[in-house]
């Protein structure tokens, strides 16, 4: 028997319920691919201790160097982030091995007495730790003709959506994802439609990482990765870093794959940079085949990040702006 099969594959993980149960979900298929036990190693982050708004403290990127410190020092083997987590920037020294299938991108309600968006009240006090979602909301209750008040929250499922429990919000949003792998999906009172609310590039995916120079571990864990789902979220990172470096506002944006019957042919990416009160917004989208290369879907990104540039995404800076 090779005697790497009775060796425990270490996998690091923050300790948040969330990220346990997707890095268990991601411990199980490692497990029947590769044959080898698999055990979780807790690790705290700076975004898990510091209570600071994500934008004071550096937002992207808080939740992952803690992780990647330890798969650089040997003490854990491989780590899986939510990869809207991850910054566009790869180290060298780390690949994602996979991005296993998509759960739903979306944005969920969660809401008072079973509401939706559209009925909440005139003057409806949302919680939201999310500036990308601060401006959409408020450019969607403007649409509706109706104000509402976006509070900053931060903590972890129970606490957010204990806000509305306890009656000091009417509603706070949240990553359908999220809700749907601790199994409380069915909490939200209203998935907000992509075309009012563009979700956090990459929201609904997961990042395995490992080192780059352990080539039998990235072979194995290459096994999980879904391509559709890796072209799509590369798409929109790529639209993420160029805005990045030419806006200071988030991004909002989202990679569909469109079919022609049975044969997926087509890839429509979909952005959106704006200010905070939400009276304005620069939304475009375009749509090219799907990209068959990292190159192609990196392509893609740069194409509209520069078409909105150009729209004035730019201008969108400052204090009123994402």
């Amino acid at each position: 028997m090779n005697p790497r099969l009775d060796q425990p594959l270490r996998l690091g993980t923050r300790r948040s319920k969330l990220a346990m149960s997707q890095s268990g979900h991601v411990a199980d298929a490692v497990r029947a691919i590769t044959g080898r036990p698999v055990e979780l190693v807790e690790i705290t982050t700076y975004g898990d201790v510091s209570r600071e708004h994500l934008v004071q403290i550096g937002g992207t990127g808080v939740f992952v160097t803690a992780l990647r410190d330890a798969l650089l020092r040997g003490e854990v083997d491989f780590a899986v982030h939510s990869l809207k987590d991850l910054p566009t920037a790869q180290p060298e020294e780390l690949v994602v091995a996979a991005m296993p299938l998509r759960e739903d991108p979306r944005d969920a309600l969660v809401a008072r007495d079973g509401l939706t968006f559209e009925q909440l009240p005139d003057g409806a006090r949302i919680g939201t730790g999310s500036p990308r979602r601060t401006a959409q909301l408020n450019h969607y209750a403007r649409s509706l003709g109706k104000r509402i008040e976006t509070v900053a929250i931060r903590g972890n499922v129970d606490t957010r959506i204990g806000f509305v429990r306890d009656g000091e919000l009417d509603a706070v949003v949240l990553a359908a994802a999220g809700l749907n792998r601790i199994g409380r999906g069915d909490e939200a009172t209203d998935l907000l439609s992509v075309d009012c609310v563009l979700p956090a590039p990459g929201q609904g995916a997961l990042a395995v990482e490992c080192l780059a120079s352990d080539t039998e571990l990235i072979a194995s864990l290459g096994r999980l990765d879904d391509p559709h789902t890796r072209a799509a979220v590369t798409a929109e990172r790529s639209l993420l870093a160029a805005l990045e470096a030419g806006c200071s506002a988030p991004v909002g944006a989202l990679a569909d794959l469109l079919a022609d019957g049975q044969v997926v042919n087509e890839m429509r990416l979909r952005g959106v940079v704006g200010t905070l009160d939400g009276s304005t917004l620069v939304q475009l989208s375009t749509t090219g085949p799907v990209p068959h290369s990292y190159d192609e879907a990196m392509a893609l990104g740069r194409e509209l990040a520069d078409e909105m540039l150009a729209k004035g995404a730019a201008g969108l800076m400052g204090e009123r702006s994402l």
